[in-house]
């Protein structure tokens, strides 16, 4: 059986294989649900709960819009032409994208966007692209130096880190690169004769340890959620920050649901009900999966008021300077 015979059945078989991984991860998910049902409806919020979870809300809320800006950083990296204003608007309004069918859309969006700001359409596609990887690499950092600590992790850790060099990733990036293409069917502009992959010309660290930040604010967020429902010891909190990048890694590169639905859940529950109860992880869980939505939804919404505003402005602007044009005594023909 050779490799070309195995593509189209695999492109077949993708699909049912996220079905199959949803259902798997989150009948785990209900089933440990049903077993501590009764534990979970005698769950009762800290004293201060509200307070925490609502700066949980506005740390996740920093934390997307610090990841746009991450983003432009990437994008600087690759030479394209975009203001970061822009970047960071265009990333948190193609957020949502991807709870729409297909897990893809938030990708498209903003290749389209790139696109249209003379961004070439091979660096649009890397620039979305190393964006995941990183996140990748930063969270699996992290969970390697957070969960208690063996010569694998280290081993991991080390490969993960090399990974990223321009040596191992350019390969890497190219073969992605026309995956994405072939997946989403774009085609190259009129004025490209055709996709070219830019390469990495070097270590991307400062945007690694930017994606760092960003997985640390979304741990945060989730150990105030924790918070909200039991007290924590500074063990605990490191064990609850090494299992949150865990799971968030999994649920960005294990096919399944949008935004790691599932295989996120199942794997805290995994990592930390041997150290607490499975009703606070599940409640813990919760609260974070609302709270993430809503911080994405405002994210959104803050982009959408942001761009409206500036346009506004730019009218504005170009109003009054016809205006004060309009007002200047003209000079007879002939004369200055």
């Amino acid at each position: 059986m050779n490799i070309s015979s195995v593509k189209p059945w695999l492109k077949r078989a993708k699909p049912y294989l996220r079905w199959f991984v949803l259902a798997l991860t989150l009948g785990f998910v209900l089933h440990t649900l049903r077993q501590n049902w009764q534990q979970v409806l005698s769950l009762r919020f800290a004293p201060y709960a509200i307070a925490q979870l609502l700066l949980a809300l506005g740390i996740t809320l920093a934390a997307h819009i610090w990841s746009g800006w991450v983003w432009y950083w990437i994008l600087r990296l690759l030479a394209a032409p975009i203001p970061r204003e822009g970047a960071i608007i265009a990333y948190l309004k193609t957020n949502l994208g991807k709870y729409l069918p297909g897990n893809v859309w938030h990708f498209v969006g903003r290749i389209q966007f790139l696109r249209a700001a003379d961004t070439p359409t091979g660096t649009a596609i890397t620039g979305v692209i190393l964006e995941p990887l990183l996140m990748a690499v930063a969270a699996l950092a992290i969970a390697m130096v957070s969960l208690p600590a063996n010569w694998l992790q280290g081993v991991i850790l080390v490969g993960g880190l090399v990974a990223i060099h321009p040596r191992v990733l350019n390969p890497i990036l190219k073969w992605l690169a026309q995956a994405k293409i072939k997946q989403t069917e774009i085609k190259p502009t009129d004025s490209e004769a055709e996709t070219n992959i830019p390469e990495l010309k070097r270590y991307p660290l400062w945007p690694l340890l930017g994606e760092i930040g960003f997985v640390v604010f979304r741990g945060v967020g989730f150990l105030l959620c924790f918070l909200a429902l039991d007290s924590l010891g500074l063990g605990d909190i490191w064990r609850i920050l090494g299992a949150f990048s865990l799971a968030w890694l999994l649920g960005l590169v294990v096919p399944g649901a949008p935004s790691g639905l599932g295989v996120f859940e199942a794997t805290v529950l995994t990592v930390l009900t041997p150290t607490f109860p499975a009703a606070i992880v599940l409640g813990a869980v919760a609260l974070y999966r609302l709270n993430s939505t809503l911080a994405e939804l405002l994210g959104a919404g803050v982009a959408v008021l942001d761009e409206r505003w500036n346009l506004e402005i730019a009218a504005t602007a170009s109003d009054a300077a016809e205006a004060t044009h309009a007002t200047l005594p003209q000079l007879p023909p002939g004369k200055g």
